[in-house]
């Protein structure tokens, strides 16, 4: 497998992980600069040379896999009989630098609601390294022709076309999802919200809309839905920033992304292995 091949593949598990690259090679060394390595938290992929270098690299990278916010590395090895090494001796009599990066794993967001605000948000958020996923009950906001302004997407988009309950899409995003729910219906709004507080694996979980309707959702979720203080404290809204208070859609779209970025920068996620969403998405 291609270390390109090696990295697709930890993305679409949701696995962190580190690409071991050789970045310089003085004398004689396993292999040449620009070989690289891929090192998931259980396997590996490629290989910068093996021995006491390998070793030494795949040690640190899983070191890094664990840490909260790793740092690029550079590490040196000098290739001779004199240097005490982990793993062995390698005696190529060269020198090699070999540079780790961390390949955290994505943020992912679910908006459900492709109106006019949806859409023009999905505009800014595909422009992010993100899984993003687009959630409607309405066939005719999703189409191909529609959705064509995010052809050229950085993020990986997700179309989910689901005529009846949205809702269900909770349960097969991946773990940390943030939730955005900014509907053409309050009571798919309110839907949302209850079924939301009972998937345990999201992220943070914005609704979209004016303080007089979160009095109403407040006392359906209580009194309908059973939820407590410390579960309604999971929803924000009003989302986006407040000092931002323009209501044209491309504005709010501005103001909701840049609250979203500030909680990435605040709230770092690393899901847990092999808790990715289900393979069940449907593409408009």
């Amino acid at each position: 497998m291609t270390w390109v091949a090696a990295v697709a593949r930890l993305r679409a598990r949701r696995e962190s992980g580190v690409l071991v690259t050789v970045a310089t090679v003085r004398g004689h060394a396993p292999r040449d600069a620009g070989a690289k390595l891929v090192v998931g938290r259980t396997e590996t992929w490629g290989s910068i040379g093996g021995g006491n270098v390998e070793a030494v690299a795949i040690d640190r990278a899983r070191e890094m896999i664990a840490a909260s916010k790793p740092e690029p590395e550079l590490i040196d090895f000098a290739l001779n009989d004199k240097v005490a090494n982990r793993h062995g001796v390698q005696c190529c009599g060269g020198t090699v630098s070999v540079l780790l990066e961390a390949l955290p794993v994505v943020q992912a967001v679910a908006i459900f609601g492709v109106g006019h605000v949806g859409l023009e948000l999905a505009r800014i958020l595909a422009r992010q390294d993100l899984d993003l996923h687009l959630i409607d009950t309405r066939s005719d906001v999703l189409t191909k022709r529609r959705l064509d302004v995010l052809s050229d997407a950085v993020a990986q988009v997700h179309v989910h076309h689901t005529p009846l309950l949205p809702e269900e899409v909770l349960e097969e995003l991946p773990h940390g999802t943030h939730v955005l729910i900014m509907t053409h219906d309050h009571a798919e709004d309110a839907a949302l919200c209850d079924a939301a507080l009972r998937t345990s694996h999201l992220g943070s979980i914005g609704l979209i809309g004016s303080a007089a309707k979160w009095v109403r959702f407040r006392k359906r979720l209580t009194t309908e839905g059973g939820h407590d203080e410390a579960a309604l404290g999971r929803i924000k809204t009003p989302i986006g920033l407040t000092e931002i208070t323009g209501k044209e859609p491309a504005t709010i779209a501005v103001s909701v992304a840049a609250d979203l970025l500030r909680t990435f920068e605040t709230e770092a996620y690393d899901p847990p292995p092999g808790a990715g969403a289900r393979d069940t998405v449907t593409d408009a």
